[in-house]
């Protein structure tokens, strides 16, 4: 299913060449912190990753009350059903696969993956697939292997993966 692009052993350098318009620092150390001691998204916190993942999901994800990123983030966050994880998340307006991935990867404890056609070109897809819940499931087991089997954080396994795909794919 999956087909990794490049030698892995290759991954630390190409997350150091990662360069994304708009830093993720903030949500790697902070925003990360905050959710996980409270245990769900402020509305602001949910907007600000999801602008960064997707600026023209704005006017959706503000049609979201405070409640529903509260109820259905701290619900997500909350359970250890890794399909219904995804499932809650994608119910907030404005969010789909891609938007519920990148939630899920910089606030949940577990590790996740960001569902991106620049990562999916790294592993062999020459365009995304239909996402469905099978294959979100395989790619996060695909990834989260990925990194353990070589000593990387996801993070900086994501990273290697769409600088890749930025740097090689045409």
């Amino acid at each position: 299913m999956f087909k990794i692009r490049f030698p892995v052993a290759d991954i630390p350098q190409w997350s150091a060449r990662y360069s994304y318009e708009g830093s993720d620092t903030r949500f790697m150390s902070e925003v990360r912190r905050s959710v996980r001691a409270r245990g769900y998204l402020t509305p602001s916190e949910f907007r600000d990753i999801c602008y960064w993942k997707s600026p023209r999901t704005q006017p959706r994800c503000r049609e979201n009350t405070a409640e529903d990123v509260r109820v259905l983030s701290q619900a997500a966050f909350g359970t250890r059903d890794e399909a219904l994880k995804m499932d809650l998340l994608r119910r907030l307006c404005g969010v789909d696969w891609p938007t519920a991935s990148t939630l899920l990867h910089f606030c949940d404890v577990r590790p996740y993956p960001i569902l991106d056609y620049r990562a999916l070109w790294s592993l062999g897809y020459s365009s995304p697939p239909r996402y469905t819940t099978p294959f979100w499931l395989s790619y996060v087991a695909y990834v989260r292997h990925l990194a353990r089997r070589n000593g990387h954080s996801m993070r900086v396994v994501d990273r290697a993966l769409w600088q890749y795909s930025k740097e090689r794919q045409r």
